[in-house]
């Protein structure tokens, strides 16, 4: 069954753009979600990209950016709805009830971007490259095999949240949550601390804003859990991404705890045996990267794992638009 193409137009206008956050940037609204740009073009563009942030997260890391860009790629972000920027009075952070909602901020930002960055450059055609990190890349997965856009040539997936390392209790205690997201979607299901994020900070030595990333953790809703579950069901059973698909993962996985000798050497948030085991089901040009001694978001890792890490993307990248 072919995929449905998503739908392309949307009203864009060169005016919405204002100073962002981070110098160097603008950024513009986008519906219910918010579109970052780096002012700043390649060289030589031969592509765009669009940067897709997880969950307790937004778009931050401009030395991404910077690789991105130095790899041929126009740069752009998206804080997605209830996210970061896009964050509104009221909001309950990163709730969702339906992983495609997110894929409508991937469709819209995706549309956008490409629309901006051919006014920019002058180019008629740019093919389209997702990066995306943890439940960003979980959604962006779904939305590339259900509603690519056109120009889609590639998705870089960055430590995918394609699940947890639970204990029994707590698989008994998912298992309830599609029950409580139909009865009461917004109820907080989940506040757990993030040492993680705390380490990122005072360990890793990373800035960000502490509102929008907050170190302690961000609680989670019955209906992110039960949205996210329900896509992580899809692709265990297997996707249909038509475009190469880059799966960047670390080498082990392990708890999130102080007392972890490897708590800044692994992934401490998502099983990497399940990235392993379901990535291969994505589509029919799958390829891996594993980055030994990363973290979780494999950008924020030490030098050296950072390093192999941005090494990975620009050989995939080369081997995709070449």
């Amino acid at each position: 069954m072919e995929p449905e193409s998503a739908p392309t137009r949307v009203e864009w206008t060169e005016g919405q753009w204002r100073d962002d956050v981070l110098p160097d940037y603008e950024r513009a609204p986008l519906g219910p979600a918010t579109l970052i740009r780096r002012i700043g073009l390649p060289t030589r563009t031969r592509g765009v990209v669009l940067h897709v942030h997880g969950y307790n997260d937004y778009f931050f890391t401009t030395h991404v950016a910077d690789a991105l860009t130095e790899m041929g790629l126009a740069f752009y972000a998206v804080d997605m709805r209830r996210a970061g920027r896009s964050l509104t009075p009221g909001d309950k952070p990163h709730h969702i009830t339906d992983i495609a909602e997110l894929g409508e901020d991937i469709t819209a930002a995706s549309a956008a971007a490409l629309a901006d960055a051919k006014e920019r450059t002058g180019e008629e055609h740019l093919p389209l490259v997702i990066h995306a990190h943890s439940t960003g890349g979980l959604a962006a997965a779904i939305w590339a095999s259900d509603t690519p856009h056109p120009d889609l040539a590639a998705l870089v997936l960055n430590s995918p949240f394609f699940g947890l390392m639970l204990r029994p209790w707590e698989r008994y205690a998912l298992a309830a949550t599609p029950t409580i997201s139909r009865l009461r979607a917004g109820t907080v299901l989940a506040r757990v601390p993030s040492p993680y994020s705390v380490a990122l900070r005072d360990k890793g030595g990373w800035v960000f804003d502490p509102q929008w990333k907050k170190p302690g953790g961000e609680p989670a809703t019955a209906g992110w859990l039960a949205a996210t579950r329900a896509a992580q069901r899809r692709v265990a059973r297997g996707l249909d991404i038509r475009v190469p698909v880059l799966v960047a993962r670390s080498d082990s996985s392990g708890p999130d705890r102080d007392d972890n000798p490897r708590h800044q050497s692994q992934d401490v948030v998502v099983d990497t045996a399940l990235i392993e085991a379901w990535a291969p089901g994505l589509g029919s040009d799958v390829r891996d990267a594993v980055v030994e001694g990363a973290v979780h978001d494999l950008s924020l890792s030490a030098e050296g794992p950072r390093r192999a890490f941005f090494d990975a993307v620009g050989d995939f990248v080369d081997t995709v638009l070449e």
